[in-house]
């Protein structure tokens, strides 16, 4: 079965939601993903929770385009978090048809952080809403070990989210990987990169957030993950590009990935057979 793809809003972060659906509509994804938090001072959020035009504007352009919402994002859980505070979030994410939501760990108590990941999951159970728990290599959960006792210390219900920037950076346990149940893998993050010896937290900062590559255009196994995750996971290609990157046009870029991803899928697929 064909892997489903979407596009992650941090591609194309610049995009307020609806010209995003639209551009992803118009590069043949089936879905998107939409940052509705801001994550940090200099990227943008589209806090469509506050804004009821815009959201209107959004569901409309969905409709139309028949795309769905795989995913919102980001909640970081920390020690201050407070799932009151997130529940219109929530409802919005249900408004809009969403699949998931991506939480990232920013507490270093391991316990506290399982508990309130179990909280946030139950909320956004409540709303029709998986939750899945992504892993940073310069964070408190900085790998897939890491990454899933918190998840098995959490619920039953919270997912994994598994980038294969991250896992490559974190070590890549492939064995861990493949023995995962395939019901904490509800879909996973695409893209490639250069892969050196070693990283600073700068440089993994920088990657993870503006100097990814296109699957297949950089050096990391990406056949090799693929054929570790489920077989017909969803993959949600998130490749932000700096400005240096000479593709400029949103939905030329989007084209572009989606290019090649199907590429590597095809190489991919043949390996398995």
């Amino acid at each position: 079965m064909p892997h489903k793809l979407t596009v992650a809003h941090l591609t194309a972060i610049d995009l307020a939601p609806p010209a995003f659906v639209d551009a992803a509509a118009k590069s043949g994804f089936e879905g998107v993903g939409l940052r509705l938090i801001r994550v940090t001072d200099d990227t943008p959020g589209y806090p469509l929770m506050d804004q009821p035009q815009d959201l209107r504007e959004t569901r409309t352009i969905l409709r139309d385009t028949g795309l769905k919402v795989s995913d919102i994002e980001f909640v970081k859980i920390t020690p201050d978090t407070r799932i009151e505070a997130l529940l219109r979030f929530l409802d919005v994410g249900a408004e809009l048809g969403a699949g998931h939501v991506i939480t990232a760990p920013y507490d270093q108590d391991l316990n506290r952080l399982a508990e309130t990941l179990d909280a946030f999951s139950e909320a956004a159970g409540e709303r029709g809403l998986g939750t899945v728990l992504e892993f940073f290599p310069w964070t408190c959960v900085p790998d897939l070990a890491t990454c899933w006792k918190v998840a098995q210390m959490a619920s039953t219900q919270v997912g994994i989210l598994v980038d294969s920037l991250h896992f490559d950076r974190s070590g890549a346990d492939y064995t861990l990987l493949e023995s995962l149940p395939t019901e904490r893998l509800t879909f996973a993050h695409l893209c490639d990169a250069p892969v050196k010896p070693s990283y600073s937290t700068e440089e993994l900062l920088v990657t993870a957030r503006e100097k990814r590559l296109p699957p297949g255009l950089g050096d990391i196994d990406l056949v090799r993950f693929l054929k570790a995750l489920p077989e017909d996971i969803p993959l949600a290609l998130e490749v932000p590009m700096s400005d240096d990157v000479p593709i400029q046009d949103p939905v030329q870029k989007l084209r572009s990935i989606m290019a090649a991803t199907q590429s590597l899928l095809a190489v991919a697929s043949e390996t398995r057979n």
